[in-house]
């Protein structure tokens, strides 16, 4: 049985721009997170089903076909996932295909590589929202935290955040390319920027979710943020191995498999 740690629900700035918003899908967007993000009765996982509700099923490979997005969709009806995380020019399908379910669709954005210019990034993010995404898992530029520079990091974070608030906002890693330092730093810039969430892996670069960068991340962050375990997530083991390091939102494109 895995306990699921606590994390209190999020406030400040997000919240109140969700309680003055009022819509259906800000509402939604902050009930999600308040979902993936404060678990206060240390929610027990006693069955594979149990993981359902922490899971962003996904499917990201830029060869997706309608096909595959339909069946994305009604596998994430029938076992009642998270949301389901697509491309952006996805969103629109997947949120026609998800009208009358809980579950939603997220968008990522400047995926995989993160290097694409904050104007762009910001636009994409924008788009998305507007095509019916709840949420958004963004790439960092992974050079320029490694160069060091961190203004810059912290801006483009910053730049899609208030794009989208009431929104959340992902911020991925790609903790495979990064050192301890530059994880540490990369999870402290994120929640300065007012993301609602730290990411390790966009899952198409160099290694994937480990439990030991979900415990240093939730170490850094503190019990008030989300952590986000994606990259190689593959059976309900793995996923529980998450959970217990940390985390408290799970993305994997083999969810079926995990909670049945």
């Amino acid at each position: 049985m895995v306990a699921h740690p606590a994390v209190p629900a999020r406030t400040g700035k997000l919240a109140a721009a969700g309680a003055d918003q009022g819509d259906d899908e800000g509402a939604h967007a902050l009930a999600m997170l308040q979902r993936g993000a404060a678990m206060p009765d240390r929610i027990a996982i006693r069955s594979n089903r149990d993981l359902a509700p922490y899971i962003d099923h996904t499917l990201l490979k830029p060869g997706a076909t309608r096909e595959e997005l339909v069946k994305l969709c009604d596998e994430a009806r029938t076992y009642g996932f998270a949301t389901v995380c697509v491309a952006s020019h996805n969103v629109a399908l997947c949120a026609r295909l998800l009208q009358g379910s809980r579950t939603r669709p997220i968008s990522v954005v400047g995926f995989p590589s993160g290097t694409e210019t904050t104007e762009a990034k910001v636009a994409e993010a924008r788009a998305a929202i507007s095509a019916g995404a709840a949420e958004i898992d963004m790439v960092i530029h992974v050079g320029r935290l490694k160069a060091k520079d961190y203004a810059y990091v912290e801006r483009d974070i910053r730049a899609v955040v208030e794009a989208t608030t009431p929104r959340p906002v992902k911020v991925i890693l790609e903790t495979g390319a990064l050192d301890r330092d530059e994880k540490v730093i990369g999870c402290a810039l994120a929640k300065a920027a007012g993301a609602a969430f730290v990411k390790t892996s966009t899952g198409f670069g160099p290694g994937g979710a480990t439990a030991e960068d979900v415990a240093l991340m939730r170490r850094v962050v503190g019990e008030d943020f989300g952590v986000k375990a994606s990259g190689g997530v593959r059976t309900a083991a793995d996923a529980r191995k998450m959970l217990e390091a940390g985390a408290n939102r799970l993305g994997a494109s083999a969810s079926v498999a995990i909670v049945c």
